[in-house]
């Protein structure tokens, strides 16, 4: 099955790194013209140019803060003067926040982490959402957690918003359906992005092992239910964005594809 996304315009927000670029490598592979956004301009210009070369594709990289509305205006602007409008849009920018016991996390925690987690998919959906009404024709794939299904007590903020996400996706898919306009949810779990390879060496480091060895043991007492006994990879979480946001997948909206080597333990 050949995937051929060449007449596209692909949006991902969080471009720069981990699963935000595993996603836009994945769909400028697949002939998608790229825009990355991130807040670091020189992080975001250098992935932008890695991916470019890699796939030949046409890739673009805006800064931009989508906790910011000014911000998200100016993107959209922006990637309308140089690829035209947007036909997919991941929603991927957002942050683990405040960890630790519940009891000692500060309210005001969880409003912020809302907004950046939450909120700013909903600026990014409704902007770029007339030109995909116009067009009948849209993909929104919003990129949650296993957290959202199953939440851990030492990251209650966290596992609130990722469950917010998947309520968010399945929510705009039913009123957006009748534009054409699929809407769907991607929930990775363990996936070993740059931040989970620096704990991990740290954790080798710390007990004197190697860092395989302080990843199969972080498994075995964090996260037992990942049957497949491995970490995920970003390209295995690009691969289901890539599917979701083509034509292979047009009779599917209002989904979450948990991406999390059968972690999750409810059907």
């Amino acid at each position: 099955m050949k995937i051929d996304l060449k007449d596209k315009v692909a949006l991902v927000t969080g471009g720069s790194k981990g699963i935000g670029r595993g996603a836009a490598e994945a769909l400028a592979a697949a002939g998608a013209t790229v825009v990355i956004c991130a807040r670091n301009k020189e992080e975001l210009q250098a992935t932008a140019k890695e991916i470019a070369e890699s796939t030949g594709s046409k890739v673009i990289a805006v800064p931009a803060d989508v906790a910011k509305q000014e911000d998200v205006d100016r993107l959209v602007q922006r990637i309308k003067q140089e690829a035209g409008e947007v036909d997919i849009l991941v929603n991927n920018a957002g942050t683990v926040g405040a960890m630790g016991d519940f009891e000692d996390i500060d309210p005001d925690a969880y409003l912020s982490l809302y907004d950046l987690n939450v909120v700013s998919m909903v600026r990014l959906i409704q902007a770029v959402l007339p030109a995909m009404k116009s067009s009948k024709w849209g993909r929104i794939i919003n990129i949650s957690s296993e957290n959202g299904l199953q939440p851990y007590p030492d990251m209650i903020p966290y596992d609130l918003t990722k469950a917010a996400i998947i309520n968010l996706s399945k929510g705009v898919s039913k009123a957006l359906g009748k534009y054409n306009i699929l809407v769907n949810t991607v929930s990775p779990a363990f996936i070993t992005t740059p931040l989970v390879e620096n704990m991990m060496q740290e954790q080798a480091e710390k007990s004197g092992t190697s860092k395989e060895k302080a990843v199969q043991n972080f498994l075995k007492k964090n996260r037992p239910d990942i049957v497949l006994e491995r970490p995920g990879t970003i390209a295995e979480v690009g691969a289901a964005v890539v599917f979701l946001a083509s034509e292979q997948a047009s009779f599917i909206t209002g989904t979450n594809l948990r991406v999390d080597g059968g972690s999750v333990a409810s059907i």
